[in-house]
């Protein structure tokens, strides 16, 4: 019999695979485990209010979201495109700084640069390959390398910045979790202690894109 609680995951595999609506298979299949293991239906409805209370507060993360759709439509993207262009002697490394400056800054105010698709590769890496052919043309391994740091950039940013906004979706969750274990924290607790992480994190960044130029130009005078 206690094989018949497993039920539940066998109906998010069906609901999942035929393509249902996603936040109704969750439910019956919770539904559906609860009555196989004896848990009464006014009792599933207790359980399901108070998941749902204790982790409401990931649900202000929607409240941010006409805010940002509005900085974005009003051009936020193409004012970064702008600050990247009218910056001199650039070097590939010094791109990569000047983009995860700006990204972890978006991030700290809840505003998505949108990565790799809309931004690393149509703008950033061109820029990037530009850059280091002032002295030489790329070979094919250093146009690679270049798409790797352009990438590595995005990740870097976005991994450690995503925290920085309080309202965001992933401190709301860490917040709403953390609470319902037992250790209530304050959202503002969490990107407290993220500032120092991104920080620390955009150093070190910064470090490592130096040697990248400092060994792109060796290369290139060879």
């Amino acid at each position: 019999m206690e094989y018949l609680s497993l039920l539940g995951i066998v109906v998010i595999v069906i609901g999942f695979a035929l393509g249902l609506d996603t936040i109704a298979v969750v439910i019956i299949a919770a539904l559906i485990t609860a009555l196989v293991s004896g848990i009464d239906f006014v009792s599933f409805l207790t359980i399901l209010g108070k998941g749902f209370m204790d982790n409401r507060m990931v649900s202000l993360f929607f409240l941010t979201l006409p805010t940002i759709g509005i900085l974005e439509r009003h051009g936020l993207k193409q004012a970064a495109v702008n600050l990247i262009k009218k910056m001199k002697k650039l070097t590939p490394g010094r791109i990569f700084n000047i983009y995860q400056a700006i990204r972890e800054i978006a991030g700290a105010f809840g505003i998505s640069l949108q990565g790799h698709v809309q931004f690393i590769a149509p703008l950033i890496n061109p820029m990037a390959q530009a850059a280091g052919k002032v002295n030489s043309e790329l070979t094919p391994l250093e146009v690679d390398q270049i798409k790797g740091r352009a990438a590595a950039t995005e990740n870097f940013g976005n991994f450690f910045a995503q925290n920085l906004f309080v309202a965001s979706s992933s401190v709301l969750l860490i917040a709403s979790t953390m609470k319902s274990l037992g250790h209530p924290v304050d959202p503002s607790g969490i990107v407290l202690y993220t500032f120092p992480v991104a920080i620390i994190s955009y150093i070190l960044c910064v470090g490592y894109n130096h040697v990248f130029d400092q060994k792109l130009l060796k290369q290139q005078e060879k």
